[in-house]
């Protein structure tokens, strides 16, 4: 392990493997002509029930100004729509249409396959691992900042 420089900060590493994992996601995505930011929003959006604005960008870790960017883009593509809530039809909620469905229906297998090639390359215990001590480190300091 790196004890000196860049290498002894956990931001630093983080940041790094974030953008390793990102840039191979990126090539998968590519074929579709579709962003990581533009995937994550569609994945996030998956399940049907749509999202506020405010809660998609806090799911999706972007700023609103550039979510609402994002979201403009996906729209004239018809890959998301803008729609009442559901539950408040006073709110406007964005949900994935059925041609973004579509598209995340045939995207899958390659993310599926991307994150393999991960697991192949760092093992797949490993990887689980890595994956659950990383939602620990979030609940982490999610518990954390609530203290403050």
């Amino acid at each position: 392990m790196t004890t000196s420089g860049l290498g002894s900060s956990l931001a630093y590493l983080l940041s790094r493997a974030e953008r390793s994992v990102n840039r191979g996601l990126a090539a998968v995505l590519a074929g579709e002509d579709v962003t990581v930011e533009q995937w994550r929003i569609m994945r996030a959006l998956a399940d049907g029930r749509g999202a506020s604005m405010g809660e998609l960008a806090e799911a999706v870790l972007m700023p609103h100004p550039t979510l609402t960017k994002a979201v403009d883009r996906l729209i004239d593509r018809a890959l998301v729509y803008r729609g009442p809530a559901k539950g408040d039809r006073r709110r406007v909620a964005v949900f994935v249409s059925g041609r973004g469905a579509e598209l995340l229906a045939r995207v899958d297998g390659a993310v599926a396959e991307q994150q393999g090639v991960i697991a192949l390359a760092f093992g797949q215990e490993r990887t689980e691992r890595l994956m659950r001590d990383l939602e620990s480190l979030m609940e982490a300091l999610d518990y954390a900042e609530l203290r403050l």
